[in-house]
């Protein structure tokens, strides 16, 4: 697992030149109130750096990825951590998102997903299912494709998990457009709040 970054919460994170620019991104995303979700760099059109970033309630809009592109482009400038030319891509992460944080995989309680393991657990390392629950230890899946015997609930610990992703599904669908309507709604009754605060103040 890549080393703790200062302020970097994820479980999940980038090695080698991938966490070097997760390093210098992720303080700038914070300070404009945004939080990074992973940083990857492909060979797709040249070279694609994509950083893929989300409000702290989880939200992403146009508006927001191009106010992370500003924030971002100027530092990884100064900073060159890549060598070669590359194109910079920010994203949101996606309702079939990677969950890379504790809370991430809490909000997916319910839902299924793709996950591999670093280290052998229940004798694999990947597997597919609902998450039934999480804890301080680790998550609990109930696999929707156990093989014939395959404990069917399984047990797996924070630190074991290398990557997961969700599964489309409709009922992720509905809901993540139903928490998007809310987050938004709330971001414009505290935006309108402020406004009201500024005239009252002048």
């Amino acid at each position: 697992m890549a080393e703790l970054q200062q302020g970097d919460d994820r479980l999940i994170r980038e090695t080698g030149i991938d966490a070097r620019v997760a390093a210098i991104v992720a303080p700038v995303l914070s300070a404009i109130g945004f939080r990074l979700v992973r940083v990857r760099l492909s060979g797709q059109n040249g070279l694609t750096l994509q950083i893929m970033a989300e409000r702290l309630d989880g939200t992403m809009d146009v508006e927001g990825c191009e106010e992370v592109s500003r924030a971002v482009s100027p530092v990884l400038d100064v900073e060159d951590p890549i060598e070669k030319a590359y194109h910079l891509e920010v994203s949101s992460a996606g309702i079939d998102r990677p969950l890379v944080r504790k809370s991430d995989f809490e909000a997916a309680v319910g839902h299924l997903v793709k996950m591999e393991t670093a280290v052998m657990v229940a004798e694999r390392k990947r597997f597919r299912g609902k998450i039934a629950a999480t804890d301080e230890d680790g998550l609990t899946i109930e696999r929707d494709q156990a093989s014939y015997g395959d404990e069917p609930v399984v047990r797996v610990p924070w630190d074991a998990i290398a990557d997961a992703k969700l599964i489309l599904t409709d009922d992720l669908i509905s809901e993540t457009l139903k928490k998007d309507k809310q987050a938004k709604k709330m971001r414009v009754e505290a935006e309108a709040d402020v406004q009201d605060e500024d005239e009252n103040a002048s």
